[in-house]
């Protein structure tokens, strides 16, 4: 059944004014048409709204849930025209972004910065994986997509991307880990401390496992995580000790409550821009591009 609103509308008017006469007076309308439309009502929803109550009506109970069902749907639609100015007079700015699976979303929050202070900006953040994400980008229902390499050569999807950070990565843990002995062992205590790597959809992961390969390190794993800011969270709490991207580190300030407890130099994480050829007309696209590339 498809519900007849404005059937719905005079039943809320008699509602509130009490009677049909002081509903009629207050639309302007015949008595006999607004009852008309309200018994059409009741018919459609098969029990009776309102009941007589000396010279005018009172709400049955089933009246009483559609009265108050009324009252939101008119409560919003007297709102709407002025919701719709401010929006019409006030353009939002959207900008839909894809983050990969596994990249440092404290550096992601480290490059967007150029552009979160654009007035009006609506920014909308998807997590996914980097299929998904660049099928996504390939259709316009994404604008710009971090990932930690660039996308598959492939001529048909018309993208295109650019290197964005490659970043020095540190570890860091709680005082009740980064002590002196590990400070000065670093990074052999990695053997003996709890650690909390990114998981294997991170190509920071794969470069830290080679890292350790090279070293003789076999890390004692407590956790493994997709978001580098939850990662920071618990490590925080001293679950672990753990690597995150310089950028993220410095421009964010997230690890309070956290002590460096080495640097390695010699180990970087990568994160590549993509967008769409077609979409490059995006104007936060051309600004965030052109900040990042000063």
């Amino acid at each position: 059944m498809t519900l007849n609103y404005r059937h719905l509308h005079y039943f809320w008017m008699v509602a509130k004014e009490g009677g049909f006469a002081r509903a009629a007076e207050r639309m302007d309308m015949a008595i006999q048409t607004i009852s008309a439309q309200v018994r059409e009502l009741e018919k459609d929803l098969g029990h009776q709204l309102l009941k007589p109550e000396g010279r005018g009506v009172s709400l049955t109970e089933a009246g009483q849930v559609a009265f108050a069902k009324a009252e939101e749907i008119f409560q919003i639609g007297q709102s709407l025209p002025e919701l719709v100015r401010a929006v019409a007079s006030k353009p939002v700015r959207r900008f839909k972004v894809g983050l990969c699976d596994g990249i440092s979303k404290l550096a992601v929050h480290a490059l967007l910065k150029p552009v979160l202070n654009t007035e009006d900006l609506h920014l909308t953040c998807h997590e996914g994986e980097p299929e998904q994400l660049l099928a996504e980008l390939a259709l316009h229902h994404l604008d710009f997509v971090f990932a930690g390499q660039p996308p598959p050569a492939n001529p048909n999807l018309r993208m295109q991307s650019r290197l964005l950070i490659s970043s020095e990565v540190d570890w860091y843990g709680a005082s009740k880990w980064v002590k002196k002995g590990a400070l000065t062992h670093f990074p052999e205590c990695l053997h003996d401390l709890p650690v909390l790597l990114p998981t294997g959809h991170s190509r920071l992961r794969v470069d830290l496992n080679h890292w350790f390969e090279q070293l003789g390190i076999v890390p004692h794993v407590v956790g493994e995580f997709e978001d580098s800011a939850l990662m920071s969270v618990f490590a925080a709490r001293g679950f672990g000790v753990f690597p995150v991207s310089r950028l993220g580190v410095y421009d964010t300030g997230t690890l309070s409550g956290l002590r460096l407890l080495g640097q390695c130099d010699d180990l970087h994480e990568e994160i590549h821009g993509v967008w769409n050829v077609r979409g490059i007309d995006h104007p936060l696209v051309v600004e965030l591009l052109n900040r990042l590339g000063d």
